[in-house]
């Protein structure tokens, strides 16, 4: 397969997983297909790293890291914390009770970046704990006990609500 082949078939694979990513970490429509797009211009820029095998971990980690640097350039220019943005439901949680939604939305979006990342790679990507690993330049126990530490978060909220 030549590299151009190979490049479309990563990216029909991927797309979707990297703007729902971009989507959980934003909360922004646009800011996720920003993301989305400036994460395969970079993949393909660096394109040594960019396999078919291993794309998915390494595309997620751009999308991470770019949403983290952009993060870091919006406090630097206005000094305050933004507010995550309610991205509105997607086809399966619109099944869910907005209520409840909206709660776990909220809990998650408290939960420490590094921990919110972990457990958004784990439970909507699907990524093994070595994945996340890889993504997030932690081990792989670490991840586990990220990704751990997220759902007792949640739990406990989730108990004190009743």
């Amino acid at each position: 397969m030549d590299r151009t082949s190979e490049i479309e078939v990563v990216y029909r694979r991927h797309a979707d997983e990297v703007y729902r990513f971009a989507l959980r970490l934003s909360g922004r429509r646009e800011r996720a297909e920003d993301l989305t797009a400036e994460t395969f211009v970079r993949a393909i820029a660096g394109a040594d790293g960019l396999r078919a095998e291993t794309a998915r971990a390494y595309l997620l980690t751009i999308t991470r890291r770019l949403f983290l640097q952009g993060l870091r350039r919006s406090w630097r220019e206005t000094e305050i914390v933004p507010e995550v943005a309610d991205p509105g439901p997607s086809p399966e949680e619109r099944a869910v009770h907005a209520d409840e939604l909206s709660r776990t939305r909220d809990e998650i979006a408290q939960l420490p970046e590094i921990d919110r990342s972990a457990l958004l790679l784990r439970a909507e990507a699907g990524l093994s704990y070595e994945e996340i690993a890889r993504a997030l330049s932690i081990s792989a126990v670490a991840a586990k006990v990220k990704v751990h530490r997220a759902r007792q978060r949640l739990a406990s909220a989730r108990e004190e609500r009743g």
